[in-house]
């Protein structure tokens, strides 16, 4: 099965491919009660974490650099994601989820994606 995304007005070729990568992970990956999904979604200047459960259709946590206690904090984007981590971790954790699946919505592991994942795994969130 071939993927394909078209590429219109606006969008580059590094988004189409983006979006291609994203597909082929979503295929594998999905979130259940026992083991939800946390999805990050980034931009250039914010970065959004959910922890969805698929099968219900709900959010159970989230956190983005546009929540309050994050906003205005100073520090570079990875330090800003860092942050974003551990309170996607803290509120999951209140929520009752001990373990996620990981969705990096077709982004490369590294940078701000890998520091968030790694706080979120230091503050007790296992995947």
């Amino acid at each position: 099965m071939s993927l394909s995304v078209k590429i219109g007005k606006g969008n580059g070729y590094k988004a189409a491919a983006r979006k291609r990568r994203a597909i082929r992970v979503r295929k594998r990956v999905s979130g259940t009660p026992v083991r939800p999904r946390l999805v990050v979604s980034r931009s250039n200047r914010h970065i959004l974490a959910q922890v969805i459960d698929d099968l219900a259709g709900h959010t159970l946590a989230s956190a983005s650099t546009l929540d309050v206690s994050i906003k205005g904090v100073d520090g570079d984007k990875t330090e800003q994601a860092k942050k974003v981590g551990a309170l996607v971790a803290e509120r999951a954790k209140a929520a009752g989820v001990e373990s996620v699946v990981f969705d990096r919505a077709g982004n490369q592991y590294a940078g701000r994606i890998a520091a968030l994942a790694d706080a979120a795994r230091e503050s007790g969130l296992d995947f």
